[in-house]
């Protein structure tokens, strides 16, 4: 899939509607912070424990690895859509049936392969609740 156009524009939101999964679970930019910040409202089907009342592991999983992806691509250097090679995630805590939010930072980007950290908060940004080191196969 190329990515240029929508890259060139800005138009992330619209990265984000050209893959299914993200627009399933519902995946956003949040344009009131000046990073760039994901942000995955809370939907009844994102729930894993309904005793407890806690997110699913996959999705809070498929959160960081979405965040990771949307970061690689307003970095603005990639042509297509990278592909994920692995994804280790460490849980810190509980994610509470409540919205998400993720920012992801690239550690480096090579000509094959990237590598980035991830992480997700609900309501304080100094309490993570996961952590994820992400890599992807970006050309070649």
């Amino acid at each position: 899939m190329i990515l240029r156009g929508l890259v060139d524009s800005g138009d992330l939101e619209q990265v984000i509607a050209t893959v299914p999964f993200f627009t399933w679970m519902g995946l956003e930019i949040d344009r009131a912070r000046p990073s760039l910040t994901t942000h995955l409202p809370f939907r009844e089907r994102h729930v894993g424990n309904e005793m407890i009342g806690a997110l699913h592991g996959g999705i809070v999983a498929a959160f960081l690895e979405a965040t990771a992806t949307i970061a690689l691509v307003a970095d603005g250097k990639l042509e297509r859509v990278p592909k994920p090679i692995n994804l280790t995630v460490d849980y810190l805590r509980s994610a509470k049936t409540e919205s998400l939010y993720g920012e992801a930072t690239i550690a480096k980007l090579g000509r094959r392969v990237a590598s980035l950290r991830a992480t997700c908060w609900q309501e304080d940004r100094n309490a993570p609740v996961a952590d994820a080191i992400c890599h992807f196969l970006v050309g070649g």
